[in-house]
């Protein structure tokens, strides 16, 4: 016996209707098929995260007894829109100059012999500049980032001075610092990401840098040390027989002896920084001022302790922009010996890239910012 159809405008009883599916998969579809297809097309790029180091530590930083954790309040502005991204600092006592490479290009220097501390467009080197050092005969060294090491004249001519070592060219000239000899000191970032991809370099959690050095004498560039995570800021020691060098991503410091009976070999200078070092510069009264671009911070600790969430934070940036954590960023003091001493910092200060005590003042510069920014020492406590 047939069963008639129930009427459209009567339902059978004890039926449930079923409700359509496509409102609920379908947006789930639009998020994770794009999803799939992006962690495809980053395996395809390389862009492969790998756990840190076995020693690398998340545990708490190390102590510094001294701390200023509120120095935007004290800081002052100088060179307000003249000075974009200004990210490291050269100071030349003699004539009173603090250069530093801008974002757009030009080697700007800040005159410090007048209370009105003008900015003057001094040299244009194109690209991005960062680091910056001056040489005994007074040229300025340029890492610059995208195409390599350059030199300027005291004329403004610039000029490449290397671009490669063994074969392979640098993708992110990053830090630098000139021995009184004239011998050039600097790092390559990576040789995988370049500036615009740098924090890719980062969370892949691989050693693509290299410390490096360049006699212009011969013109030939000599690669000291390899595997290094996220390579940046160099500094020579007063004594010239050791030089220090940063580790962005394993927030530490290392020394590479240049002289004596360790000639060749890194020791551990200082690890367990309170963020991830940019910029290190000594000051001529036995310290160096190590830039912290970010602090340490929970939402980096996890990030960087699980490869599968880096890969999956990628992935999702290429839909939705994500900001990663900037904040907390400062400078902090050490001595000759890697001792911290005192932390500049400020929890709305983001990516200080250099930090230089020239007199009284401590000045810090930053990639996001237009101009530089000093605080009086003398006046810090309060």
């Amino acid at each position: 016996m047939a069963v008639p159809n129930p009427s459209p405008a009567a339902p059978a009883p004890n039926r449930t209707r079923r409700r359509p599916s496509w409102p609920i998969i379908g947006p789930l579809l639009l998020i994770l098929v794009p999803i799939v297809i992006s962690v495809v097309v980053n395996d395809l790029n390389g862009f492969d995260p790998v756990p840190l180091p076995a020693d690398y530590s998340f545990s708490a930083s190390l102590a510094v007894a001294e701390r200023h954790d509120r120095i935007l309040a004290s800081s002052k502005r100088v060179g307000d829109g003249r000075l974009p991204g200004p990210e490291d600092l050269a100071y030349d006592k003699a004539r009173g100059f603090l250069y530093t490479g801008c974002g757009d290009g030009w080697i700007r220097r800040v005159s410090l012999m007048d209370e009105k501390m003008e900015v003057e467009d001094w040299a244009y080197v194109g690209g991005r500049p960062l680091g910056v050092a001056l040489g005994p005969g007074g040229d300025l060294v340029v890492a610059e980032s995208n195409n390599g090491l350059m030199t300027v004249k005291p004329d403004q001519t610039v000029a490449m001075l290397t671009d490669e070592a063994d074969g392979l060219r640098f993708r992110l000239t990053d830090g630098v610092d000139v021995a009184s000899d004239g011998l050039i000191y600097f790092t390559d970032a990576s040789y995988k990401f370049n500036l615009d991809t740098h924090i890719l370099d980062i969370l892949e959690g691989r050693p693509h840098g290299r410390l490096m050095s360049f006699d212009s004498s011969t013109n030939q560039t000599s690669v000291l040390v390899r595997d290094l995570y996220f390579a940046n800021g160099v500094s020579l020691s007063p004594d010239q027989r050791s030089l220090i060098f940063c580790e962005t991503t394993l927030r530490r410091c290392r020394r590479y002896h240049i002289q004596g009976e360790k000639r060749g070999t890194v020791d551990e200078f200082i690890q367990n920084l309170p963020g991830f070092p940019d910029n290190i510069r000594y000051d001529g009264e036995g310290h160096y001022w190590i830039a912290l671009a970010a602090g340490k911070t929970p939402e980096w600790d996890v990030l960087l302790k699980y490869p599968f969430l880096r890969k999956l934070m990628v992935t999702i940036d290429k839909f939705v922009k994500i900001p990663y954590s900037q904040r907390d960023s400062g400078i902090l003091k050490v001595d000759l010996d890697g001792q911290p001493l005192a932390l500049f910092s400020d929890p709305g200060l983001t990516l200080a890239t250099s930090g230089l005590k020239i007199g009284k003042h401590l000045w810090y510069g930053s990639l996001v910012k237009d101009y530089l920014s000093r605080i009086d020492l003398t006046q810090a406590d309060q």
